[in-house]
């Protein structure tokens, strides 16, 4: 990594990592089209889902493509926009910490999602092992001299049947683990309340991340109402490209 791409890539994370100071919200995009429309309707930073980018490949999510079809995506939209990228990189996909941010930073993401569903395996990491996961990847982002965000997600509410235990309790055990490992950003999906995301935001300190339909909200509401909630991140997962989707009918109709 040259120097010059090295300051590039540093800067561009740290201004990623500033819009936490707020309310990051960081719709989701899939290939180059959806990025540079999204940037031109404003947003200044990106995330790149792996479901969306799966399904505009024809490919499966749950690491079904590999590692290298991913990045080629990845590094595709980010040569499309000017803008801080994020990049949702499922669990890792086999890698190593070190060989994940560093192919990372080679397709000019500067932050990402990892999860403790790890799919090739149909299991979940254990809490202590996946907070292990990310202390590597903050090992290497430092060793890299540039301050990824790693926005560290648990699945513990959506498949409670791969750790057996309470739900929530999983959530934040992990979360608090993910907080000391060094994750910048924390992402429990699929609360089932909004007075569970609430017990969440209570018990943590860093930016918690919450999934929006762009019309529906999140489970918490509109932008308003996850800002008087304290959510400090916001991004699309899927649902962008599946609301979108179903205007597709509406939009052809006369044609049909």
């Amino acid at each position: 990594m040259s120097d010059q791409h090295s300051t590039d890539l540093a800067s561009k994370a740290s201004a990623l990592l500033a819009l936490h100071d707020d309310l990051a919200v960081l719709p989701t995009a899939w290939d180059a089209w959806s990025a540079r429309a999204l940037v031109d309707a404003g947003f200044s930073a990106l995330t790149v889902g792996s479901h969306p980018l799966a399904d505009s490949l024809g490919e499966a999510d749950g690491e079904a493509m590999s590692l290298d079809t991913a990045l080629a995506g990845i590094a595709r939209i980010v040569r499309s926009v000017d803008v801080p990228v994020s990049a949702d990189l499922e669990s890792g996909y086999g890698a190593s910490p070190d060989e994940l941010i560093d192919r990372l930073l080679a397709a000019g993401a500067v932050g990402l999602n990892v999860e403790d569903t790890v799919h090739a395996e149909g299991r979940m990491r254990e809490p202590q092992e996946h907070a292990d996961y990310v202390a590597g990847l903050r090992a290497a982002a430092d060793a890299s001299g540039v301050d990824v965000v790693i926005n560290a997600r648990t699945d513990a509410w959506a498949r409670p049947e791969l750790h057996g235990a309470d739900p929530t309790e999983q959530v934040l055990l992990r979360l608090r683990l993910l907080e000391e490992a060094g994750a910048r950003a924390l992402y429990p999906v699929k609360p089932p309340t909004a007075e569970a995301l609430r017990e969440v935001l209570a018990a943590v300190s860093l930016p918690v991340n919450a999934t929006a339909h762009p019309v529906q909200g999140t489970i918490l509401g509109d932008l308003a109402a996850n800002r008087a909630a304290g959510v400090r991140r916001i991004s699309y997962g899927p649902l962008l490209q599946a609301a979108l989707t179903e205007q597709i009918g509406a939009l052809t109709a006369a044609w049909r």
